[in-house]
């Protein structure tokens, strides 16, 4: 075989490879470290264990305290979590508690552009006593377009988090809520241990395709019938029913490259390298 013919089998075997990879960049949440230290001793310890960044909640009384570690460690912020959305649901029955829902919302926009975040995760609502499925929609579809206009002026994603709130918990009325929303800026930021006790994992990316913008990690064993449903965030990222292969099948599918942050129990610095090494070998598939 000529050298050349040799050079770009080579190649070729390199790029079929690659292609067949996923192209994963990974992080954590602020609150998982439990060591000791400062914002900074903190943010060096997570890239030091080789994480590519970390997410942070938005408001938050560290803020110029996270945006100077960010810059002094070089570990990117890469988006926050509106720390307002559960307290003050966008979905409440009461007008006041919404519309101060949405002010903590708006400052997690603007906090997220002030770190260099590309995004906000956001739960919009829960279904609960005095808020039906129909009105959680109505109510927080509202005021998340409210918002609308401040996010495309500082180009900053709203991604929207399946959770256990008994709202858009399947792919197909995440799609059609995000679909209203009508903006390029609205997406899914897809928890893949969240959706296991409703649906598979991997029949969310054929249905939400390019909507699924970031991933968020943690894993679930599905209970037996009767059982304390709870019980299943016990467990260790691999060791659990999310079908990671699958997972990672319909993910290559749609061709997806970009953050997946941990959401698990945190710990010391031991528990903290587990934690990536086990994201980096489910992701692997």
């Amino acid at each position: 075989m000529k050298k050349s013919s040799l050079l770009l089998s080579i190649l070729l075997v390199c790029f079929s490879v690659s292609a067949d990879k996923l192209e994963i960049k990974f992080a954590l949440k602020y609150g998982m470290i439990k060591e000791k230290g400062s914002v900074q001793e903190k943010f060096q310890l997570v890239k030091d264990l080789g994480y590519d960044g970390i997410e942070v909640n938005a408001p938050s009384g560290k803020r110029e305290a996270f945006k100077a570690a960010s810059e002094a460690t070089g570990l990117p912020i890469h988006g926050v979590v509106c720390s307002t959305h559960w307290k003050l649901l966008l979905s409440d029955p009461n007008p006041e508690t919404r519309a101060k829902g949405l002010e903590g919302f708006k400052q997690a926009i603007r906090d997220a552009k002030f770190y260099g975040a590309s995004s906000v995760l956001l739960v919009p609502g829960k279904v609960k006593k005095g808020t039906t499925y129909e009105e959680c929609w109505q109510r927080s579809i509202v005021e998340v377009k409210k918002a609308l206009p401040l996010a495309k002026e500082l180009n900053i994603n709203i991604l929207l988090e399946n959770v256990w709130n008994d709202f858009l918990t399947t792919p197909e009325e995440t799609l059609r809520y995000i679909n209203e929303l009508n903006s390029d800026l609205v997406g899914s930021y897809f928890d893949i241990g969240n959706t296991v006790r409703y649906n598979p994992p991997a029949s969310w990316a054929p249905v939400l395709g390019n909507k699924i913008m970031k991933l968020d990690v943690k894993p679930y064993i599905i209970q037996p019938e009767g059982g304390n449903v709870w019980k299943g965030f016990q467990a260790k990222i691999g060791q659990d029913s999310n079908d990671w292969p699958a997972v990672c099948k319909s993910l290559k599918a749609i061709n997806y490259s970009g953050w997946a942050t941990a959401e698990v129990g945190g710990g010391n610095k031991d528990r903290l390298a587990e934690i990536l090494k086990n994201m980096r070998t489910v992701f692997s598939h």
